[in-house]
């Protein structure tokens, strides 16, 4: 109680001197400050391995491989619950997840269930990349079980508020849908199909990502795209550069409702934010990047200050970055009369939130405590890079007094408000506090 005391003492305090704000007998407008946003909002930024050295750098989520073989070690015998035991390492404690489930990982043991190889599906050996078994991913037993898995899959995490976004996986070498230079031992375009289909019905309410915007996956309005070899591949030239695919197909306009990210150059970071860092920030910006992992910048030590510089600037152009322009309510109200609540603001990010999440109001006391808070009917989902309005009506049913209003975006997982703002505005228990108002019997 104390701490949130002082804490509300201080945001009263800087209410007052970050926020220049017009007062008459009737409305209160308040036009917050600018300032850089946050670098760990959820569902954008940096998203590193958990296991790959010290993550050096702010992040809210991370990048999660699991072989098959591990979910369903015998068929129907599902193993989340000891996967999901590996999301509490320290690494990860806190952390939104991506995961992308493999069969084929050159250089790994193989990730294919026992079960089906005892059932008869061919497995072909290479050497690239380090080699490994490629199945025959048209066997129609091959096919039909990974339907099954794909089904049992959303099943468990459609609903998973702390999934961020899945990558389809399963199919080439990493799950990348392909099988260069190997092409022969890759899956039909009628393969792709079906498991493309599959993950639509088993994560309806789950942004996915494929890997190539071509063939089937390239007539898909609501999916979403990533890019493995970000910056380098993004947009290079060749006609089989990331983008150059996603126009070829007419999918220039799917990071609008579907997520675009993908992983650097494995140890390239240095390099593309270094000599190269005006192509890394073009290319993010032209293809809409949310996130980068789950090799990223966060991964690098360095000791340059312009390094880290250009880190922070890539994070907070990644995805949303919403900033508050202008918020207006009448100055004094009736308890529990609708007030009338307008608000403006940008997203100065290359992207849109992907999810419902909810925007919420609420009215704080003199201690910080939250009185009420009220859901609005406003979609995240709406603000679109570039400028945003809302208005509502809302009634707060509360005793007579002077409170201060703060705005909320909850995280269903954590079951707060989580999205920060780049304003100058205090934040209490995640409530980005706006303005002052006084209720009236």
């Amino acid at each position: 109680m104390q701490h949130r005391l002082i804490t509300a003492i201080t945001s009263s305090v800087l209410l007052l001197l970050m926020s220049p704000v017009c007062l008459n007998a009737e409305e209160m407008v308040v036009r917050p400050l600018p300032q850089p946003g946050p670098l760990d909002n959820p569902l954008k930024g940096w998203c590193p391995y958990t296991d790959a050295g010290t993550i050096r750098q702010p992040y809210s989520m991370v990048f999660l491989y699991v072989p098959w073989s591990e979910l369903e070690p015998t068929p129907g015998n599902y193993r989340f619950d000891a996967w999901e035991k590996s999301w509490n390492v320290e690494a990860a404690r806190g952390k939104h997840i991506i995961f992308r489930v493999y069969i084929d990982y050159p250089s790994l043991p193989s990730g294919l269930p026992g079960w089906i190889r005892e059932a008869g599906v061919k497995e072909t050996p290479y050497k690239a990349h380090g080699g490994g078994l490629s199945p025959d991913y048209n066997d129609p037993k091959m096919i039909t079980a990974m339907e099954r898995f794909i089904k049992a899959l959303g099943k468990r995490y459609n609903k998973h508020p702390r999934i961020g976004f899945i990558q389809l996986g399963l199919l080439g070498f990493w799950g990348e849908w392909h099988t260069w230079p190997r092409e022969e031992l890759y899956a039909t375009a009628a393969t792709e199909r079906r498991i493309i289909d599959a993950y639509r019905k088993a994560f309806p309410d789950k942004s996915l990502m494929v890997r190539y915007a071509r063939d089937y996956a390239g007539q898909q309005s609501w999916i979403g795209f990533h890019d493995d070899m970000f910056p380098e591949d993004t947009d290079n030239g060749k006609d089989w550069s990331f983008l150059s695919g996603v126009r070829s197909s007419g999918r220039v306009n799917n990071w609008k409702q579907a997520v675009i990210g993908g992983e650097m150059v494995p140890n390239k970071a240095k390099q593309w934010l270094g000599s190269q860092y005006n192509t890394t920030q073009t290319m993010l910006e032209r293809a809409h990047f949310s996130w980068v992992g789950p090799y990223c910048p966060a991964l690098e030590r360095s000791d340059s200050e312009e390094f880290l510089e250009r880190s922070q600037a890539l994070v907070r152009k990644m995805g949303y970055e919403f900033q508050l322009t202008e918020l207006s309510h009448t100055r004094v109200a009736e308890a529990n009369s609708a007030i009338k609540i307008s608000l403006k603001g940008q997203n100065n990010g290359v992207a849109p939130f992907y999810y419902p999440w909810s925007v919420e109001l609420a009215l704080l006391d003199s201690s910080g405590e939250i009185i009420t808070s009220k859901k609005t009917n406003w979609d995240v989902r709406d603000w679109q890079p570039g400028q945003f309005s809302e208005s509502a009506h809302v009634p707060f049913d509360v005793q007579p007094g002077e409170y201060r209003m703060a705005l909320g975006i909850r995280d269903p997982w954590q079951n707060r408000p989580a999205i920060r703002f780049a304003n100058e505005l205090p934040v209490i228990d995640g409530w980005t506090v706006l303005s002052r108002i006084k209720i009236t019997k």
